[in-house]
């Protein structure tokens, strides 16, 4: 039997990959009508998505082969979908961020964070979830996970070295002989030692297990919080321009900001008591330091100080860097912030046209970064030596087309094209229109029990399968039904797209994940524990969002005016 299944496993991509198409084809022949072509490339790359039997980024380009040959799109309207102002948006802030790992700003803002919070374990996990969240608030998940799990690995080692050395040095002491002891006066002392050693061990085990999950779980948190932070949130802005061009700039940095943010903060809070309680049990004693050896605390302290140390001083470069970080983050909003005009009202507004886009603002910062330079320009022209003399006036910028081409994630660019390739099909065949009629039913249903449960199942959905993908393929599904039972299209779409990032159950769940499962202080098991509350918490936390400060910021009572229109081409 085994050997029958390991057969079977060993033909799996090969079957995937030629069967799927085969067995679909009868779809297509039986009804041979536009929506149903476009379906049958629908459930065709969603296995493909689900089953990596081919690369992501590969199945993305399938519209642009199919949609033309299906008569559903032709080639000029899908491969324009590869490139749209929300690609560039996301492109820009992906060169922003590869700038900020280059020069090691990213870490100097971590271990300045944990230095500044201490290291008592409670203090410790809190430091290393803050740091996490916010550099991944503007990096890729990915990469702060990747530099942050080696400092929380060198942090947890030498507190462990601290530990037994200290325990070295108290088994030389000498006890007092047992029949002397049961003498005293009093006397009700039992010397347990290997059963205290296995309990302090199982106790560094349990927070080992805390402050490398923390940093996987604070990264996928840390993601929601901006526009740019992970893929989903780029997947709602451009589906919203795809399938509702009126709605403008409902969604924009400014105003996913304000309402992601405090979700965020919420979701992190929660995430850190729940990592106390289950492997720290609640006992605020010890994981406020009260009952740890200071040795252990002042030998984490010092590790962070070296690893500080080993970054030098402040650098021309990161202080560049910094200003274009700073430059990028306030021009994103004070571009058209809501409560007030913004920047872009001085010069670039005629009538309903805003020329001047989030996009535009990231191209100017990631152009900017290939122009300014990373070392100090030198003026002493008259006392420069020979050698000083041969080299250019203008130092190499922060940035080269060299590095950028191999640190940027040029997949996900061409995921997020084949999502809003497939969203114009739907449209333009009728697919969005006939999914959306048949969930009707769900009108009886209260709005907040709909979106509960659609939530849920993004959430189950996203820990099997990439969570771009997710959001790619149930998005225009959830905006057609929204729009067909008369609900705010957002208020399904806002909770689904953060749902899609609650991936925190398995180790192939999300690329985090897998690199802190890779450390071996983890099994399945504590993943799959720990992750189920956290995946409670986050459709909690997202359910409280929308339904308070969301329905504000975004006017979630009302159908909007923008919703009405269908746009789509018989």
């Amino acid at each position: 039997m085994a050997s029958a299944l390991s057969y079977v496993c060993k033909f799996k991509s090969f079957v995937i990959l030629f069967a799927t198409p085969l067995l679909l084809l009868p779809l297509i022949i039986l009804m041979p009508t536009k929506f149903v072509r476009c379906a049958y490339v629908i459930i065709l790359m969603a296995t493909y998505w689900c089953t990596e039997v081919i690369p992501l980024a590969v199945t993305s380009l399938m519209p642009a082969l199919l949609f033309p040959l299906f008569k559903i799109l032709d080639s000029k309207q899908v491969c324009v979908q590869y490139m749209k102002d929300t690609n560039v948006l996301f492109l820009g802030g992906l060169i922003v961020a590869v700038a900020v790992e280059r020069w090691n700003l990213h870490k100097r803002i971590a271990l300045r964070t944990l230095l500044w919070v201490g290291t008592k374990p409670a203090q410790l996990m809190l430091g290393f979830m803050g740091a996490t969240a916010f550099l991944s608030m503007w990096i890729s998940n990915t990469a702060t996970t990747a530099m942050m799990v080696p400092i929380v690995e060198a942090v947890l080692q030498q507190m462990e070295a601290t530990s037994a050395a200290a325990e070295a040095g108290l088994g030389a002491l000498e006890l007092v002989d047992k029949g002397k002891t049961s003498e005293l006066p009093g006397s009700q002392v039992v010397f347990e030692g290997p059963a205290m050693g296995q309990r302090e061990s199982c106790d560094r085990k349990s927070m080992c297990k805390a402050m490398t999950l923390c940093v996987c779980y604070a990264a996928s948190i840390g993601g929601t919080a901006t526009l740019t932070g992970t893929g989903p949130n780029v997947v709602l802005l451009g589906q919203m321009h795809e399938l509702f061009p009126d709605s403008k700039d409902t969604v924009n940095f400014a105003s996913w900001f304000g309402f992601a943010f405090p979700n965020m903060l919420i979701m992190l809070l929660l995430a850190w008591l729940w990592l106390q309680c289950i492997f720290m049990g609640f006992n605020f004693r010890r994981s406020w330091g009260c009952g740890l050896e200071r040795s252990s605390q002042k030998a984490a302290y010092r590790v962070l100080q070296e690893e500080y140390r080993k970054l030098g001083p402040f650098s021309f470069a990161e202080v560049n860097v910094l200003l274009c970080f700073l430059l990028l983050v306030g021009l994103w909003f004070s571009r058209d912030p809501g409560f007030m005009p913004g920047w872009v009202s001085v010069a670039w507004v005629e009538g309903e046209t805003k020329y001047a886009s989030d996009a535009t603002v990231a191209v100017f910062v990631a152009m900017l970064l290939f122009v300014v330079p990373s070392q100090k320009p030198k003026f002493n022209f008259c006392s420069q030596t020979e050698e000083e003399r041969k080299t250019p006036f203008y130092p190499p910028a922060l940035l080269d087309w060299k590095v950028t081409q191999e640190k940027v994630p040029w997949g996900i660019v061409l995921l997020l094209g084949g999502g809003f390739a497939l969203a114009k099909g739907c449209e333009v065949s009728g697919l969005s229109e006939w999914m959306g009629k048949q969930m009707e039913p769900l009108q009886v249903l209260p709005p907040a029990a709909i979106t509960l449960i659609l939530s849920l199942l993004i959430a189950v959905f996203t820990e099997c399968t990439s969570n771009v993908a997710t959001t790619t393929l149930f998005l225009p599904i959830f905006a057609s039904m929204s729009r067909s039972i008369g609900l705010n299209p957002l208020y399904v779409m806002l909770p689904c797209t953060l749902s899609a990032s609650f991936a925190f159950m398995l180790p192939v769940a999300t690329p985090p994940n897998a690199i802190v499962f890779a450390y071996g202080h983890l099994k399945v098991s504590d993943m799959v524990k720990t992750g189920l509350m956290m995946n409670i918490i986050g459709v909690f936390c997202v359910f409280l969002a929308v339904n308070t400060w969301g329905r504000v910021i975004f006017d979630l009572d009302d159908f909007p005016d923008w919703a009405n229109v269908t746009h789509i081409e018989t």
